[in-house]
């Protein structure tokens, strides 16, 4: 049973990897950096690195994006901060540029990820981070795996619209997910996603009026929708193979970061979340803010979805500013 799953799966993966040479793609719109990079994953995974910014700058500005994203939707941040600092994005292992993974993923082979990224990229000097949805989840996981970066290298954080997988009140549906997940209870049906994914991927359409409506939903709020801004954060995500989705999706629900929020106590940290936040709900933000003590700055954006560093981006850059802010007077006084 076993190999005819392995061969099953084998043969769907060829199916969509024929889709895909045969489907042409649109070239991924944006903000080009002044450098791109290679940098392998310690299982030799191909990470894509952009870099740009002000170059020679000490401190270096880390974006990391999100679930089914890639590095170009932090284009109003980079855009924003280009002459305050150096700054470096990625694209996660199956998102982007980057290569497919070569192993099951989950949030700690993300933090890993990110530890090589900054090992190569970045080897010196002061960095912010800044991490949206799951790539404030992959902050949290580099956090818990090397606490000596965070007060030394790492000078603040930027957690946006993300979660440590705390329990919400109220929300029994979703507090029942996460239980399941933990346990790894869903692992048989994730399984079959994982071997249906190559075989919906190939067949699947793009830019339809469902999926539409499931972006606007999901990913916006109440005030921050337009129909361009909803199509462009459409065609970013079905970008993404959908065998990334089903490799990942399980690792969501089993992520729990929650311990590594001491460590984020040792430098400034900023915390944004969206009110109307579906994905990703926003009393996560009061939670972490709370673990975090008074020394982190909570930001609730009204009218705001899971996708406010698009859409609110003049909120989400406003917080950034003062982050940097922050490094630098702690740098100072250090010095």
């Amino acid at each position: 049973m076993t190999r005819l799953l392995a061969l099953l799966g084998a043969l769907l993966g060829l199916l969509a990897a024929w889709a895909r040479r045969t489907r042409t793609q649109p070239p991924m719109p944006g903000i080009e950096p002044d450098e791109r990079r290679e940098v392998l994953a310690d299982d030799g995974t191909r990470l894509n690195v952009e870099i740009g910014g002000r170059t020679g700058s000490e401190l270096t500005v880390v974006f990391v994006h999100g679930f089914l994203a890639r590095a170009g939707e932090f284009d109003p941040q980079w855009e924003s901060v280009l002459g305050r600092a150096r700054l470096v994005r990625y694209d996660h292992r199956g998102h982007g540029r980057s290569g497919p993974s070569r192993k099951a993923t989950d949030i700690d082979q993300l933090g890993r990820d990110l530890g090589r990224v900054l090992d190569e990229v970045v080897p010196t000097g002061p960095v912010a981070l800044v991490g949206h949805s799951m790539g404030g989840m992959t902050v949290m996981a580099l956090a818990e795996q090397r606490p000596e970066l965070f007060g030394d290298r790492v000078r603040g954080v930027l957690l946006l619209a993300t979660g440590a997988g705390h329990d919400i009140p109220g929300h029994p549906f979703e507090n029942a997910a996460r239980f399941v997940g933990r346990r790894k209870l869903l692992a048989p049906s994730l399984l079959v996603l994982r071997l249906l994914a190559p075989l919906h991927e190939a067949l699947r359409p793009r830019s339809t009026w469902l999926m539409r409506r499931a972006v606007r939903f999901l990913l916006f709020g109440s005030q921050d929708a337009t129909k361009p801004l909803v199509a462009q954060v459409q065609q970013m995500l079905e970008e993404t193979p959908l065998t990334t989705a089903a490799s990942l999706h399980g690792a969501l629900l089993r992520h729990d970061k929650r311990d590594a929020l001491r460590v984020l106590r040792a430098v400034p940290v900023v915390v944004v979340g969206a009110q109307d936040d579906r994905l990703t709900r926003v009393e996560h933000s009061y939670a972490m803010a709370e673990d975090l003590g008074p020394a982190a700055e909570l930001v609730v954006v009204p009218g705001a979805g899971h996708a406010l560093n698009r859409s609110r981006p003049q909120d989400v850059n406003a917080a950034l500013h003062r982050l940097l802010d922050r490094v630098g007077a702690d740098a100072e006084a250090v010095a």
